[in-house]
């Protein structure tokens, strides 16, 4: 009876010896997995990417082939910029059914296109430069994006509600502006505005996309110093700032990159309001880590499939019967809808 409690004891210290090792080599597996995703993510990036560019090609192949690459280049470029996007946009708002798109960003694009024909006319916009066209869309989406970002986001991070509820009244605004300075149109610039404000991937102005991409590219650059700095925002402004992060000044910069990311993209092909939703969920789903720089990666890879995919399944296989849009659209707004109900549930 005596040795019961020794052997007890003894049991018991063999078994809490062992529980490290035993978490060390589940973490060894988890991160083996993640790694092979992530190299798996990258091939069907790359796989899709060589199909779209190279598979049932009709026409001159030439310029089947030019056109095919600029298409590409757009599709990758906002497919990139909207998931590393929308996974930083969700941790520095410590929610995960919020993106730029949702705050008010599509329908303020919308009414600025408007605004542009209304007041200048459809003549004036096919003259100017599309670069000038582009560097003002990108700033008034930027300067909006800030002063929503300092306004709001600063007061209400924690409630999601208040958030959902800020963006559909800020989109309801400004698409009814934007239909009532719509109907004060004439027919011919009501047409240029159309062109100006659908989502198309079709006709990408090659000075758009070499502006968009390197302004993509410098601020995706941007995004890596702060990725371990995330990890920790994660955890809330109380661990962050008891963990010697500067959380305000890291939100900030977060927050100005996300807004250059979510404006440029827009202002090349139009409105894309809900793929990030998509993106980022999947990559939080495929690669469940807590570290933001396979999150980014993740995030950024599965836009690339998505949109360059969904691109290709609308344009070869279906014939332009539907579009990328209508698509993303209908799959995000479920899964907005669904994401929405379990948060209330919670």
């Amino acid at each position: 009876m005596t040795n019961a409690p020794t052997a007890t004891a003894t049991a018991d210290a063999g078994v809490t010896s062992t529980g490290g090792p035993r978490r060390a080599a589940a973490a060894r597996r988890d991160r083996r997995s993640i790694r092979i995703r992530s190299v798996a993510l990258a091939m069907a990036a790359t796989v899709v990417a060589v199909t779209y560019q190279f598979a049932l090609v009709d026409g001159v192949r030439g310029y089947v082939m030019d056109l095919r690459a600029r298409q590409l280049a757009a599709l990758v470029v906002v497919g990139a910029a909207t998931g590393v996007a929308t996974v930083m946009f969700q941790t520095v708002t410590h929610n995960r059914i919020l993106t730029p798109g949702i705050m008010g960003f599509d329908a303020l694009f919308r009414l600025v296109q408007t605004l542009f024909v209304w007041l200048l006319g459809s003549a004036f916009l096919l003259d100017v430069d599309v670069r000038v066209r582009f560097v003002i869309d990108t700033s008034v989406m930027t300067l909006f994006g800030l002063l929503l970002y300092r306004s709001v986001l600063r007061r209400t991070t924690r409630d999601l509600f208040v958030l959902v509820l800020v963006g559909i009244v800020l989109g309801t605004l400004f698409t009814s502006l934007t239909v009532f300075a719509s109907r004060l149109l004439s027919p011919d610039d009501y047409l240029t505005l159309q062109d100006l404000v659908l989502t198309s991937f079709n006709t990408v102005d090659p000075q758009l996309l070499t502006i968009t991409a390197a302004v993509t590219t410098a601020a995706l650059a941007a995004t890596v110093p702060l990725m371990r700095q995330l990890d920790v925002v994660a955890l809330g402004r109380d661990s962050a700032v008891t963990l010697g992060i500067e959380y305000r000044r890291v939100v900030d910069r977060t927050l100005i990159l996300v807004t250059v990311l979510v404006a440029t993209s827009t202002a090349l092909v139009g409105p894309m309001t809900l793929i990030g939703l998509i993106v980022a969920n999947l990559a939080r789903h495929l690669l469940p880590t807590y570290r933001h720089s396979v999150l980014a990666l993740g995030s950024g890879l599965i836009g690339i499939v998505v949109t360059v995919g969904g691109q290709f399944v609308a344009a070869r296989l279906l014939d332009f019967t539907t579009t990328l849009t209508v698509c993303v659209n209908l799959v995000g707004g479920l899964s907005f809808i669904v994401m929405l109900l379990r948060e209330a549930d919670r």
